[in-house]
């Protein structure tokens, strides 16, 4: 499917846990009929995120080895790893796609990670076409397999979540470019096929396939007025 439209295009660099999910629930919060559709391209510090049904008092001793910089999420899932990673979040209208249900949304807004992924040479599918995966859940989002995972070579490699409002679909998901530590929990990277990758390479590659994909013209842009007072409120009142 292509787009034809422009896209606000976000991009932010090692911020903090609280604030990396501050800022898409504010994006999401701050979206009407007449904003235009975003990519938020990011990275992260040494950090975790929670699903939203996650509670995180259960990980007590996660959140002292990462000096309490967790958040949670505003969609489900469970416990990821960040810091070695580089994060999507993309933001637009329902009528865009057509009112797509959420696993045709999933397909379709996932183009982009397969095409990336092919241009580093890799051959990507989802984990529900792969008939050596069994899909399954988990407490730690790169140990289960959801549907739309991305699996290469038969190893996990990212996932994507989605949060939907009337008039606002959000997606988000996380592609690990470097190998963090050797435990299970932190599932594979691209640096686990040979491709070694720069958060700015990456998001330059991100971009590329997203233009290709969708047929997009994008706009480089900050966070409004609007998302950074939303963005401020939900900061304060974590603290």
């Amino acid at each position: 499917m292509k787009f034809n439209n422009k896209f606000r295009l976000i991009i932010s660099q090692n911020l903090s846990s609280k604030v990396n999910s501050n800022i898409d629930k504010a994006l999401f919060k701050a979206f009407n009929n007449d904003s235009l559709p975003i990519l938020r391209i990011y990275s992260w510090e040494d950090s975790i995120s929670f699903g939203a049904g996650q509670n995180i008092d259960d990980y007590s001793s996660l959140k002292e080895e990462y000096k309490n910089n967790v958040s949670k999420r505003l969609t489900g899932g469970g416990v990821l790893f960040h810091g070695h990673d580089i994060s999507y979040t993309i933001v637009l209208n329902p009528n865009m796609i057509e009112n797509r249900d959420v696993k045709e949304t999933y397909f379709l807004l996932c183009q982009f990670l397969l095409k990336f992924y092919e241009y580093l040479g890799l051959k990507a599918s989802f984990a529900k076409d792969n008939e050596n995966i069994i899909l399954s859940k988990s407490p730690f989002c790169q140990v289960g397999f959801e549907a739309y995972d991305i699996i290469i070579n038969d190893k996990k490699i990212g996932g994507n979540a989605q949060k939907r409002a009337k008039n606002c679909i959000l997606q988000h998901g996380s592609i690990p470019l470097f190998k963090k530590q050797n435990s299970e929990f932190f599932g594979s990277s691209l640096d686990d096929f040979g491709i070694n990758l720069g958060f700015e390479e990456a998001k330059d590659a991100l971009v590329k396939a997203f233009i290709e994909s969708f047929n997009v013209e994008f706009i480089e842009d900050d966070l409004n007025s609007d998302e950074i007072e939303i963005l401020n409120r939900l900061n304060n009142e974590n603290n």
